[in-house]
Order: C-alpha cells, then structure tokens, then sequence
C-alpha cells in the first residue's frame, strides 16, 4: 500500500506537491495548515502513519470541522482533475487563476489544479501588496479566481473595479444572501455562486446547474450527488464511508430541492431540531433575524439542553435584545420557535475556509 506525505500547506509547496501528482513523478500527499492546533487536528485526520487504503488516492484533506471533529477526505487525482477539467468547461475555457485563499482547503487546492492543468503559473494573492496587485499580474487571456461570500462583500467595497476584470468568479464555502447577489448584479460582476464540498472534489453545481458529468436526486428532502468528482472515502472510516456512499451516490447533508433540474439547497438536514416537543426550523428563524434593522449578521444553532433538549439560541452582530427578538420572530414564525437565548457578538467567529465555526459559538453556549 502507498503511505502519505505530510507537506506543508503553503501555495508553493501545495503546488510543487500538486505538480508532481498531476505529471505521474509525486506520491499522496496531505497539506498542513501552519497554524499548530489546526494541524494538530488535520494530523489525527489524516494518518499519516498508517497505509492508505488505495493506491489511487492523491491528495487527502481533512474537513473543516465546522460541527465535530474533522474526517480525513480521500481524493483521487481523476477526481481533481475531473473537478478542474469540468470547471474550465463551464467557466468557457482554461484560464489563469488568481489564489486568494488557503490551498489546504478544496478550494483552494482545486484553484492550483486548474491552474497546473491550464498551463499557467497560479498568482497568490497574498504575495502582493494588495488583492488589486495581484489581479494585476495575470497575464492568461482569461483571468478567474474563486472566494467565499466574505471576501467578496470586502472586494466589493473596496475593489469593484478589479472584480469586473475577471471573467469568472466562483463563490463557494457558503451561501451567497440574496443582498450580496444585487451587489453583485448591480455593478456588474460575474460571481457564480457554487455548491459543493471536500467530498465532491469542490463545487460541483455552478448557479444551481450540475457540471458536467455530475447528477443529482433528492430523496425525502435530502441532496444526493453521484460523478467522477467524488471522494473515495473517509480515512480509515469505512463503516461512515459505507453510510454515505452507496452504489456510486454521495448521501450529503444537505437538503433541497430540484426545480425543472436546477438545484436549491435549501439547507442541511441538522437545520431541523426539536425544543420541547417542536420542531424547529433553525434556518427560516435565522432568516427572519437578518431581517431585523439593527441585526448585521446571524447564526442560529440547536444546543444541547437537559430541559428542551436543544435549545434555540441565536447568535447576532447588532444590537438586538432576547425578548425583542423573540416579538419580531413570533411576528412570522411559531413562537415556540423563536429563540430562548440570544448572544450578541461583535463578529462571528469564521475558519480558515471561510465558514462560521459553529462547533466553537454550540460550544461556548453549553
């Protein structure tokens, strides 16, 4: 069986790693994060002193761990390179890629692949003075980059200019609000927002649409994904890796629906708990709290309670009190629905990949 190498999870060693796997002379490889705790937690994912599974995995990336402990995810190169080949197709051609985040994140990684295999040097961003400055280095007749939806409000606001320069922009490790999307449109951007995760190789529906060679179906509400992009596994977890992976299809976590085959994520399946008796829809009572005039950003979470078994609190950037939050939830929703606690933050605490930490904000509400 093959063994891991451990690299470091910086651009040009990703890329050299990358390289190498891409043109038949590298061996599997998992990047590390810099930062002592994070790798500490990607180690234990990954096992790097244990054989791996197959000799057809090429990179192994652990989860972000959002809400539990992160799983190592087994990617075989003809998964990157399908990703990336399907990508190209869709965006209308290979291109140059502009980096401006982790590469020990699929998304990342996924922009160093398309580069490799486009034939272009990927530009980091972070080797320049400024987002603007690196933008400005590509030479490719076609220029991309991807980010989440966080780094494009901030370019947004500071660098409209530079984002109509591209000729695609893929948004993905979270949900883009319909108010960051009439930014966009209103000054002319082509963001394309994409679902996907480390499991499917990356995005693998751009603005609702499947790429190339992916389908989908939904079952009781649920997102299943079938196509080359798929992850072979989770490291050293085949009881897990047999509950999620059956017959070529990838049960997510993720609920939606399919209107005329265009994908909606609607939200994950965990968004639904139940508080002393109810079923509560966590998403719809955080919509309705970013409706709140003086509610800048919200998360809403079920955490464990010994009296409501879980209980619904939201976490806010605002000035909002509990009880005034409750009235204006109870104004659309079940009032057994509005939430039991507030907590006022002055900014939501994020992973390096760009999601809320869901798991820190459930654990310091215990």
């Amino acid at each position: 069986m093959s063994t891991l190498r451990l690299v470091p999870g910086t651009p040009d060693a990703v890329l050299s790693a990358l390289t190498g796997l891409l043109d038949g002379t590298g061996t599997a490889f998992a990047p590390l994060p810099s930062d002592p705790a994070a790798a500490a937690r990607v180690r234990q994912a990954v096992a790097p002193d244990e054989p791996l599974e197959s000799d057809d995995v090429g990179v192994v990336l652990a989860t972000s761990g959002s809400s539990g402990e992160p799983k190592g995810v087994l990617l075989s190169t003809a998964a990157l390179v399908a990703s990336a080949t399907a990508t190209h197709d869709r965006l209308g051609g290979p291109g140059q890629w502009l980096l401006p985040m982790q590469p020990y994140f699929v998304g990342g990684l996924q922009v160093l692949t398309r580069s490799v295999l486009a034939g272009y040097a990927p530009v980091v961003a972070a080797d320049h003075p400024s987002f603007a400055a690196g933008a400005k280095a590509l030479t490719g007749e076609r220029r991309y980059t991807a980010m989440v939806p966080t780094q494009l409000a901030r370019y947004l606001e500071t660098d409209p200019e530079v984002l109509r320069s591209f000729d695609a922009i893929v948004i993905g490790g979270a949900a883009m609000s319909a108010e960051l999307k009439a930014k966009v449109a209103a000054v002319g951007v082509t963001a394309i927002p994409s679902y996907g995760m480390t499991e499917t190789g990356s995005g693998c529906v751009y603005d609702g649409w499947p790429l190339d060679g992916t389908a989908l179906r939904i079952e009781e509400g649920r997102i299943f994904i079938k196509g080359p992009t798929l992850f072979s596994g989770y490291r050293l977890q085949p009881e897990v890796t047999a509950e999620v992976l059956q017959d070529g299809w990838f049960r997510t976590q993720d609920r939606g629906e399919l209107v005329d085959g265009r994908l909606r994520v609607v939200g994950r399946v965990d968004d639904v708990v139940i508080s002393g008796g109810v079923n509560v829809t966590l998403t719809a009572v955080q919509a309705r709290l970013l409706e709140h005039p003086d509610v800048k950003d919200a998360v809403v979470l079920g955490v464990p309670d010994a009296e409501w078994g879980s209980r619904v609190v939201a976490f806010v950037v605002g000035d909002l009190a509990r009880d005034e939050a409750r009235d204006f939830v109870a104004e659309t929703l079940p009032r057994t629905w509005a939430p039991r606690e507030v907590v006022v933050l002055s900014e939501l605490p994020m992973l390096a990949s760009g999601k809320v930490d869901r798991q820190r904000l459930v654990e310091g509400a215990r």
